[in-house]
């Protein structure tokens, strides 16, 4: 959200050893052939995510700070950039909460993009109606996809649904608006979705953005604040519009937002753990087990977005160079590689070591020149097209692989004939380990090289500390 996280950040670890174990007994039985039967069931009490777009599946998304992504602060100064992100690769653009910003009770300078005063206005300090309209169809023509930042829990103090309806928001026993409980977000008043002319406005704000600016879909803030019934509501009424929109999820505590109303949530618990594999707290069964467990219980067709960073992260805990440093590649081709959709962050690409001010104009310094910006080029292609790295049910079978070295992790991802192989020291010491790849030699592309190299059914491998390759059907 802004100053403090979610309180819905932990999805529960259900089944985690059981998985494991499971995970285990099936690799054991079909090393040989690493066929998609390798993989690990689907949930049975699970069902299928409704709607997600089918240009969802091999995109990694991009999120934009539209206030701090250039010196302009405006959408021109994002329309300007979108042949570098093209190049870039990443297909989805995430643009952070675009309408006007309440002043009464305001934080900082500025305020915060999650105070919204009005949900069909354009926020006059990043432009105007037709400079959005430009951004939108310019990203549009060059095959991207732009999704909007959605408020539902709360609005601005001076929202004109403040002063026209006091009875669509919360009130405390001296019937007064009120902050949401548990936060420190005192420049924002909760809404009352028990009331049902409020839902209807709401949702009716949302098809607005959708049939007059052609946007495709929404990332959900705070959405696990919001009952789960309204985004149903919401995602029911938006598809009469006829488009299949993506619908992402700032919550990882409940599975019931991705049976109908979501396609992707947040993996704030996948974040904490590369957060902890780097500080040296957290192991390879840790996140092995995660892995494995959100491929057992997430519904059919939904998916986690993975990260390193995000605009809370970046603000208010610290930069990726403040928490991975020279780690950074390594957890980021696990990012990348497996199951669920990336995400990049606001100059992430280039290095960016600054945590952003949240309520003022704090422009980032890029730096074009940087060599991470190829390593991420190139992590975004390996993911687009690479069928087996795809998102949900479009995507392959995940199984661990057995490296006879606790320091050293290694999966396999398999969608028919697209293969994809990841390993990662997970150590700052030189690892030895031996891995099958299956029953007969295979030529793969070896991701740090770039060439095609031809893999024995057996290899012993020595990597460096942090090490890491990839080994794939395709570049």
């Amino acid at each position: 959200m802004r100053t403090t996280k979610s309180t819905s950040h932990f999805k529960p670890n259900r089944h985690r050893w059981f998985v494991a174990l499971a995970a285990t007994a099936i690799f054991a039985t079909a090393l040989s052939t690493f066929t998609p039967s390798a993989s690990l069931p689907s949930a049975s009490a699970a069902t299928p995510a409704q709607n997600t777009p089918i240009w969802a599946g091999p995109a990694t998304i991009y999120e934009v700070n539209v206030r701090q992504f250039s010196d302009t602060h405006n959408f021109d100064g994002v329309t300007a950039q979108l042949d570098r992100l093209k190049t870039l690769g990443v297909d989805i653009l995430w643009l952070m909460p675009i309408y006007p910003i309440g002043m009464t009770e305001h934080k900082g300078t500025l305020g915060s993009p999650y105070s919204v005063s009005d949900y069909t206005g354009v926020n006059s300090e990043f432009g105007d109606a037709n400079s959005l309209h430009r951004l939108i169809n310019t990203a549009h023509s060059k095959g991207m996809h732009v999704i909007l930042d959605w408020v539902a829990n709360h609005t601005s103090w001076n929202n004109p649904w403040a002063a026209a309806h006091k009875d669509w928001y919360l009130l405390d026993n001296s019937n007064n608006f009120q902050p949401p409980l548990g936060t420190d977000w005192t420049d924002v008043i909760q809404l009352n979705y028990a009331n049902q002319d409020m839902r209807l406005a709401m949702i009716a704000a949302m098809k607005y953005w959708v049939t007059n600016y052609n946007v495709d879909g929404f990332r959900a803030d705070a959405a696990g604040m919001v009952p789960v019934d309204f985004w149903e509501q919401a995602k029911t009424e938006l598809s009469t519009t006829g488009r299949s929109l993506f619908m992402l999820a700032e919550d990882s505590s409940n599975e019931q937002f991705l049976y109908k109303a979501f396609s992707a949530n947040y993996n704030w618990p996948g974040l904490i753990t590369l957060k902890n594999l780097a500080a040296g707290t957290a192991s390879k069964y840790d996140i092995q087990g995660q892995m494995l467990d959100d491929v057992q219980n997430y519904p059919t067709g939904s998916f986690a977005m993975n990260m390193l960073t995000n605009h809370d992260e970046n603000s208010w805990n610290g930069t990726v160079q403040s928490f991975y440093g020279s780690k950074e590649r390594a957890l980021a081709t696990l990012v990348f590689t497996r199951p669920g959709m990336p995400l990049l962050y606001n100059a992430q690409e280039t290095g960016l070591d600054k945590q952003l001010k949240f309520f003022e104009n704090d422009p980032i310094v890029w730096n074009y020149a940087s060599p991470l910006q190829g390593f991420y080029r190139k992590l975004v292609s390996l993911k687009k097209n690479n069928r087996a790295l795809w998102a949900g049910s479009a995507g392959g079978s995940l199984t661990t692989m057995p490296t006879g070295n606790d320091k050293v992790m290694a999966f396999a991802r398999i969608k028919g004939a697209s293969k994809v192989f990841t390993i990662i020291n997970l150590s700052s010491s030189a690892q030895k380990l031996t891995l099958r790849f299956g029953n007969k030699t295979q030529k793969l592309y070896n991701f740090n090289t770039g060439k095609l190299d031809t893999l024995p059914t057996s290899k012993t491998f020595t990597m460096g500390g942090w090490g890491f390759n990839v080994y794939s059907s395709a570049r």
